[in-house]
């Protein structure tokens, strides 16, 4: 009887082995079409989009360790003929900035320093800050401090384009009294960050640059990291382009030194992959200090990054934008899912990309690639637009019977065309929001806010 028993529950047993095992073979099945789906999706998605666009760059997608999807377009160099690939190293421009926020987090983990005192403690003694800004007013972007990058001042291509002095930069675009009062409003400012980077170096007693080397690059094996100070050689780097009339041209010059902390990291997608794995896995930090990194403040920003509750899990993600340069990260540590888009041209709009890719990935429709559609408009029509609105910054023209946005004292064309009446997009960018050309109370052009030839902008 016993016997009869034990064979009885040992051919049960083989059943339900049996079973799991079909079981695991089927859902492992179900998973391989899942993502087969997925890629084919991907890959259509992303070839449809990007031949809308003259795109130079590299895009990455990678789920539980699964490349799902990656490729490399354009070139690196175009006067050597050398084509981007996926070890090609990128300027990450304000990507940069979760770096320095987490450099921060490791000096305030080993209690060097207190991200709520004031600021003014951790700067050099010859920089003087209002006292009330905390180091979480600079790292939230709520410090209130006037914010340079704007039309009126000569910082945007002008100043930056000179040598650099740290205490001259501080004292003619930083040193202001705040804007607004800390703490009570978010406003993305580079500002911040400058000066982050600065606290940096003076609580560390190393450069930036070094600090950065030395704490988070090597100890995450990110050997294709580093801090571009605009003069040392950077192997494989690519150089960045943009568009003068219809042709392709070396961007604009822009001394790198006055993005410290701010910009001016360079990576490649093997790099921030394992930068994601570092957040991923709390690495280097403790989970108290991790929590506090990763909190929500104004506008949804945490430290360097910005954090949303989208497809019913957390997002965190960054994104960059310079001179030829375009890049973001989007982070979804529950799933598992890093998506990293790098651009040395500004063809694309990186973060429609970005977000129609995240919607492939969640089984969200997603519409067809499109450009903006022209409308027909007679040169005459085109010519009430034209005009200088800011001296040397904002122009419009009409040459050969096309409309260009003319910036950098007329050294650079930005052609436009109209897609209704006062609105006109980018001829070879993609743009969600095109630029507004429209008549104020008083009957006059406004373009950025300004008045078409009015004496007191000249």
């Amino acid at each position: 009887m016993n016997n009869r028993k034990i064979n009885c529950d040992c051919k049960i047993k083989t059943l339900w082995a049996t079973d799991f095992i079909r079981l695991a073979a089927f859902l492992r099945g179900v998973r391989f079409e899942l993502m087969q789906s997925i890629r084919l999706k991907l890959e259509a998605y992303i070839n449809k989009y990007l031949e809308l666009w003259d795109f130079y760059g590299v895009v990455q997608v990678i789920q539980k360790g699964e490349v799902l999807f990656e490729n490399a377009y354009g070139y690196a160099s175009i006067e050597f003929g050398i084509k981007n690939d996926m070890n090609s190293r990128f300027s990450i421009a304000s990507v940069s900035k979760q770096f320095t926020a987490f450099a921060i987090m490791l000096l305030y983990e080993q209690n060097l320093l207190d991200i709520d005192k004031s600021a003014q403690l951790y700067l050099p003694a010859d920089m003087k800050l209002d006292e009330t800004i905390t180091v979480h007013h600079l790292l939230s972007h709520t410090s209130g401090l006037y914010n340079y990058y704007n039309f009126e001042d000569d910082f945007f291509a002008g100043y930056n384009r000179t040598d650099y002095s740290r205490n001259d930069f501080f004292l003619r675009y930083i040193d202001k009294k705040p804007a607004k009062p800390p703490g009570t409003a978010y406003d993305y400012n580079n500002s911040n960050y400058n000066l982050l980077a600065w606290i940096i170096e003076n609580v560390s007693g190393e450069k930036y640059e070094d600090y950065m080397r030395n704490n988070i690059f090597l100890p995450l094996n990110m050997r294709n990291s580093d801090v571009d100070d605009g003069c040392k050689p950077i192997k494989n780097k690519s150089s960045n382009y943009s568009k003068d009339f219809d042709a392709t041209i070396k961007s604009p010059y822009y001394n790198e030194k006055f993005s410290i902390g701010a910009g001016a990291i360079v990576s490649n997608c093997d790099d921030l992959y394992k930068w994601y794995t570092c957040l991923r896995d709390r690495k280097l930090l403790s989970k108290k200090t991790y929590t506090r990194f990763f909190s929500t403040n104004i506008n949804n920003y945490c430290y360097g990054l910005e954090h949303h509750h989208v497809y019913g899990t957390d997002r965190y993600s960054h994104g960059g934008d310079h001179l030829g340069i375009s890049t973001y990260m989007q982070n979804y540590f529950d799933e598992d899912i890093c998506l990293t888009i790098l651009s040395n041209n500004e063809a694309i709009n990186q973060y429609r990309l970005g977000n129609g890719i995240s919607d492939i990935l969640h089984q969200v429709d997603v519409d067809a690639p499109t450009k903006h559609e022209e409308i027909p408009m007679n040169e005459s029509k085109l010519k009430e637009y034209c005009g200088i609105y800011l001296k040397d910054k904002i122009e419009v023209e009409l040459i050969h019977g096309k409309l260009y946005f003319t910036r950098f004292s007329g050294n650079l064309h930005i052609e436009i065309y109209p897609v209704g009446e006062g609105r006109f997009a980018r001829r070879h960018s993609d743009q969600i929001r095109p630029y507004s050309i429209t008549e104020n109370e008083n009957g006059n052009m406004t373009f950025f806010g300004y008045t078409k030839d009015n004496p007191a902008n000249e």
